[in-house]
């Protein structure tokens, strides 16, 4: 095109700043038919992963009131800070990588709004109001028993819909046990809870009953941080304007001079966010591949060969190369490695047990009858297993320690709790060489040293 005017305005606003309601065709072919089963895939592992177990706890739950995160049946806590750090540089770096290579294929083929969106939602308005040029004309039809039975019916499964997702993604931050419990007790019982599920609710009736496609074009960071990490070799849906061009239409008993576009703009009818994907790569482009389809269909009518829109990077059109590894994804590539391999790191040392011990603040030490010195401490263990377990504590270092809980004969560590107490530790004054000692405890569990915590110990000059 000699304009770039398009890339001033998205297709859902006109001149005058107001919404242009879309009414993309029903896409067709065979790698809608992929999505298809992609998406029933992904929406059953979604659906049934609050419900899974691994070690008796969730595949996932990122529980944020308590600061409690499950990925794959292991617990972290914000103790865990550095390795859910590392998981997260980790997967931006993955991401940035992955949309260098292959450009946004992530929001057309695995994003939760995509799926749900051109997966859900929208075959539930084709099954009630037809394809494109049927919902247009119920849109403009006057208010009769057809449309509001058919507008009426459509919102009222939204609305179920987005029940039962509001539900899956609860269950996701406090765990089935607890949404279960919200559900079959009294509402006033869970007052909190119930407003909650209500307002996650309303809020994805409302994404994906008005505002749709603008979560893509204008609410998501994703789609607006493309711009910098796409390349001239990313792979994207492109048009092959060397082949299209010069567009014409097709004319019968006419000798065709022209590309192998026809305009017959069958792309831009089926794209959910409205462009013209020969106007090359735009913002609001999800990589849904809904265009390759519709353009496939028509090169068969025509008797020409698929792949006028197909993926491919700008070089690989403009040049006719075919995709390269770039320097660019060589060095995220490295980084990449490099990150993997520390977050392997701190998950292979990681303790399923860890102790805190801090000296109880503003007390000294103090002197025994029988020539020891104590100091007194506060003990905080973590389980972030899904066993309760008695555990003891013993004096590793200096030799010659005891400990003596105080209010209590034995500590017990509870399943995904924790355990705190106060105790004394005693030593000899013959072993204490320094005012200030090191002190190294062992928290033992039957037997077994399960973790170790370090302090320091108090002692008089000699």
């Amino acid at each position: 095109m000699s304009t770039q005017t398009f890339r001033d305005s998205i297709a859902t606003v006109d001149e005058q700043g107001k919404r242009v309601w879309l009414f993309p065709k029903m896409p067709a072919g065979t790698l809608y038919r992929t999505r298809k089963w992609v998406s029933y895939l992904l929406l059953t592992l979604l659906f049934a992963g609050p419900w899974l177990r691994i070690n008796g706890l969730p595949v996932l739950m990122l529980n944020l009131p308590e600061r409690k995160f499950i990925f794959f049946g292991q617990i972290f806590w914000p103790q865990d800070f550095f390795i859910l750090l590392m998981a997260t540089l980790a997967f931006l770096v993955f991401i940035i990588l992955f949309t260098v290579v292959y450009g946004r294929v992530f929001c057309g083929w695995v994003c939760p709004q995509t799926i749900f969106m051109e997966m859900v939602f929208r075959r539930i308005e084709y099954w009630f109001e037809g394809d494109a040029p049927q919902q247009k004309a119920l849109d403009k039809a006057d208010w009769t028993w057809n449309k509001t039975w058919r507008k009426g019916g459509k919102h009222t499964v939204f609305l179920l819909i987005s029940f039962l997702i509001a539900n899956t993604f609860l269950a996701y931050i406090i765990g089935t046990e607890a949404l279960v419990k919200i559900i079959t007790d009294s509402p006033t019982a869970h007052l909190a809870g119930l407003g909650t599920l209500l307002l996650f609710t309303a809020v994805f009736y409302a994404v994906f009953a008005r505002f749709r496609e603008q979560v893509c074009t204008i609410a998501c960071p994703y789609g607006r941080l493309q711009g910098v990490m796409l390349d001239q070799d990313s792979l994207v849906v492109a048009y092959d304007y060397r082949r299209g061009e010069p567009r014409e239409k097709l004319r019968k008993n006419q000798e065709r001079r022209a590309g192998d576009c026809i305009d017959c703009k069958q792309c831009v009818q089926v794209c959910p966010t409205g462009i013209d994907i020969r106007n090359g790569t735009q913002l609001e482009c999800v990589n849904c591949t809904a265009c390759i389809d519709a353009c496939n269909s028509i090169m068969d009518l025509i008797n020409k060969p698929h792949g006028l829109i197909r993926c491919a990077s700008e070089n690989q059109i403009a040049e006719g190369t075919k995709f390269r590894l770039t320097g660019r994804v060589k060095a995220y590539s490295g980084v990449l490695v490099v990150l993997l391999g520390i977050l392997a790191g701190l998950l292979l040392t990681r303790s399923n047990v860890e102790a805190t011990v801090l000296r109880t603040p503003g007390q000294l030490f103090q002197k025994t009858d029988h020539g020891t010195i104590t100091n007194l401490y506060n003990l905080s263990v973590i389980n972030k297993t899904n066993h309760a377990r008695p555990i003891e504590l013993r004096v590793l270092e200096p030799a010659g320690g005891t400990v003596k809980l105080v209010g209590t004969s034995g500590l017990e560590l509870p399943a995904q709790g924790m355990a705190e107490g106060v105790f004394f530790v005693e030593l000899p004054r013959t072993n204490l060489h320094a005012t200030n000692s090191k002190l190294r405890l062992g928290v033992y569990s039957q037997g077994e040293l399960i973790t170790e915590a370090k302090s320091k110990f108090l002692a008089p000059a000699r």
